[in-house]
C-alpha cells in the first residue's frame, strides 16, 4: 500500500463504505480493515475515532451536508464529506489538514466538490451552528426519531437528552480484576494506571489494556456485575449460564464459586463458543463445561440446576455508547421480536431449574418489552417462579452502561 492508501483517513473511509453497503456491525468491520492495513497504534486510534465519530453523529453530519449543498449527493461522496465535516466541527482537527487530507481521499472528479463544500462550511460555520440549534433532538444528537419518542415516553425529555449525549461519548475503559489469577491489591500495584471504582471491590478503570494474556482482568462495564451478584452462586452448586459467550459473566460466577461445582456455559454460535472457551481458559476457570446449544431448538437433556443465569440476547439499547451503530441497525418492530425470542429461550431454560432454585434474567436493554414485560410473562406462564428482586442501571442516572436484572425464586 502507498502511504495515502494506508492512512488513517483512508481506513476510516473504507470502514464507512463497508458499513453502508453490508449488514456487518461496526466493530467487526474495523477489525477487518485493521487486519488488512499496516497502521501504527496511533494511526489506528485516529481511524477508529473518525469511523466511530461519524457513526455517532450521522444525522447531524447529513443535516450539515444538506445545508451546504442542495440536490442529490452520491453515497460515496457523502461518506467523504461526513469525514471532513466531523474533523472540522466535532473533532477540532487543524482546518488546513482536515480540508487537504479529506480532498485527497476523493477521486479527481469529486475533489472540486469536496473542497468547495468544506470551505463553505468554514465560511458559514456560525450560521450552520445556529441552524442546528433549532433542529429536533433526533438531528442534533443523531438518534432515530422512533427511539427518541420511545425514550421520552419512558424516561421524559430531559433524561432522553442526557441519554443521547451519553451515547455520543467515547466509552470509558473498565475491567474486573480476576481474583482467580491475582488479588486486587497486587493488580493495582502492577498496573499504575488502574484505579478501583468507588463502591466496587474488584472493578477498576483503566487507561490502557496491557498484559491481557495473563488473565488477571477482563474488560467489562460494572453494570454487568448486577446479574451475577443477584445470582450469587455458592461453591459446589450446579449453575447454568444459558447465553454465556464471550464469557465475562461465566468467569465472574466461577470466581464466586472458587472454581468448585459446575458451570454449564452455553452459546448457539460455534464461533462464539470457541471465544468463550478461549476466554475461560485464559481467566483460569476450571469448573466450566462448555456446550454449543441453540435454545430456540429446545431444552438440554441435563440434570437440574441450582441456579440459572439467562443473560438474554437483546436490542443492546443500554450499550449504545460502546455499540456505536446499533441505533442505525434497529427497527421499531425489533423490540417485540426480541421479546418473543427471549420468551422462547426462557421456556426452554426454566424447566431445568430445581425447586427452590434461583433464576436471574438479564439484558443490556433499556426497553420495557425486553425487561419488565418478559418478567411479567414468565410469572404468568410459570406460577412456581416468583419475582424477588428487580434492578436496572440507567446510563443517564448511574453513569454506567444500561442493564436490567431480575431474580426469580422457584417454589
Amino acid at each position: 500500500m502507498t502511504p495515502l492508501q494506508d492512512s488513517s483517513r483512508r481506513s476510516a473511509l473504507d470502514a464507512l463504505r463497508r458499513w453502508r453497503t453490508t449488514t456487518e456491525f461496526a466493530d467487526a468491520i474495523l477489525q477487518n480493515v485493521f487486519a488488512r492495513s499496516q497502521l501504527s497504534a496511533s494511526d489506528r486510534a485516529f481511524a477508529q475515532e473518525l469511523f466511530y465519530g461519524v457513526l455517532r453523529n450521522l444525522t447531524l453530519l447529513d443535516f450539515w451536508i444538506g445545508f451546504l449543498r442542495r440536490g442529490r449527493i452520491e453515497a460515496a461522496l457523502r461518506d467523504i464529506l461526513r469525514l471532513g465535516l466531523y474533523q472540522l466541527f466535532l473533532l477540532g482537527s487543524s482546518e488546513h489538514a482536515a480540508v487537504y487530507e479529506t480532498v485527497e481521499l476523493a477521486s479527481k472528479q469529486q475533489r472540486p466538490v469536496v473542497n468547495a463544500v468544506l470551505r463553505a462550511a468554514l465560511r458559514q460555520k456560525d450560521k450552520l451552528l445556529e441552524q442546528t440549534s433549532a433542529e429536533p433532538l433526533a438531528v442534533r444528537l443523531s438518534h432515530p426519531a422512533f427511539l427518541i419518542d420511545r425514550w421520552q415516553n419512558a424516561f421524559g425529555p430531559d433524561a432522553t437528552a442526557r441519554l443521547c449525549h451519553w451515547n455520543n461519548q467515547p466509552p470509558v475503559l473498565y475491567a474486573r480484576v480476576n481474583r482467580l489469577r491475582t488479588s486486587v491489591s497486587d493488580f493495582l500495584a502492577t498496573h499504575p494506571g488502574a484505579s478501583l471504582l468507588p463502591g466496587y471491590d474488584s472493578f477498576v478503570s483503566l487507561t490502557r489494556i496491557q498484559d491481557l494474556g495473563r488473565g488477571e482482568f477482563y474488560v467489562q462495564d460494572p453494570s454487568t456485575a448486577c446479574a451475577c451478584e443477584l445470582l450469587r452462586p455458592r461453591p459446589g452448586e450446579r449453575v447454568l449460564d444459558a447465553c454465556a459467550a464471550p464469557g465475562g459473566k461465566s468467569a465472574y460466577l466461577a470466581e464466586m464459586m472458587n472454581n468448585r461445582g459446575v458451570i454449564v456455559a452455553c452459546d448457539r454460535s460455534p464461533k462464539r463458543v470457541e471465544l468463550l472457551r478461549t476466554n475461560l481458559a485464559r481467566l483460569g476457570v476450571t469448573n466450566a463445561a462448555i456446550a454449543n446449544h441453540d435454545w430456540r431448538s429446545g431444552t438440554l437433556a441435563a440434570d437440574e440446576f441450582d441456579r440459572i443465569l439467562l443473560d438474554a440476547p437483546c436490542s443492546n439499547t443500554g450499550v449504545m455508547r460502546r455499540r456505536v451503530d446499533v441505533r442505525w441497525r434497529l427497527r421499531p418492530d425489533e423490540f417485540t421480536q426480541m421479546h418473543e425470542l427471549q420468551m422462547t429461550i426462557a421456556r426452554n431454560v426454566i424447566p431445568l431449574l430445581k425447586p427452590g432454585g434461583i433464576l436471574v434474567y438479564s439484558t443490556c436493554s433499556l426497553e420495557r418489552e425486553e425487561n419488565g414485560g418478559v418478567i411479567e410473562q414468565i410469572e404468568r406462564e410459570f406460577p412456581r417462579l416468583k419475582l424477588d428482586v428487580m434492578k436496572s442501571v440507567l446510563p443517564f442516572r448511574d453513569q454506567f452502561d444500561g442493564a436490567f436484572a431480575a431474580r426469580l425464586i422457584s417454589h
